[in-house]
């Protein structure tokens, strides 16, 4: 997993924003996931995950239930909107020298800053892998967990 966050962080420092983004949007899918009984991600767990590790970063204006909505509409149809959404689109504007903007309405759209968001939700996941390292769920799940090996195949 801590791989993965690099990979994330390496992503935004050299520009290549939207596979940071995708693949932050992921996160509280695996998240959810790997501390269940079951192993498996659904949106309930994905919201509750988001709700309690990033929300309360971004007050009352993005939520699980948000988030995960933009995550279905971004992953699934390629598409920043969504109907239940709450806001006509969400806006993730790439870092920039010039100024920051982020979490903010403009008009009827929120804003992120992108870089902020997926630092967000790198440090979330950090913060959140020290309180399960121990966890029965964890442990057993994290074992299924898709690894990279850099040099070889056998025996996998």
């Amino acid at each position: 997993m801590y791989e993965l966050l690099e990979k994330i962080e390496h992503s935004i420092m050299s520009g290549s924003y939207l596979l940071g983004l995708y693949v932050s949007l992921s996160l509280p899918d695996i998240c959810g996931a790997l501390e269940s009984e079951n192993g498996r991600a659904s949106g309930a767990k994905y919201k509750s995950w988001f709700d309690k590790w990033v929300a309360p970063k971004y007050g009352e204006s993005l939520s699980g239930e948000q988030c995960y909505l933009y995550r279905c509409g971004v992953i699934h149809q390629g598409r920043s909107t969504h109907d239940k959404l709450g806001y006509s689109r969400i806006i993730f504007l790439e870092p920039s020298s010039n100024t920051t903007l982020h979490n903010n309405i403009i008009n009827d759209a929120y804003n992120i800053d992108l870089g902020i968001f997926c630092t967000d939700i790198v440090n979330s996941v950090r913060e959140w892998l020290e309180t399960v390292k121990e966890n029965k769920n964890f442990i057993e799940n994290n074992k299924h967990l898709m690894k990279r090996y850099e040099n070889g195949i056998p025996p996998y």
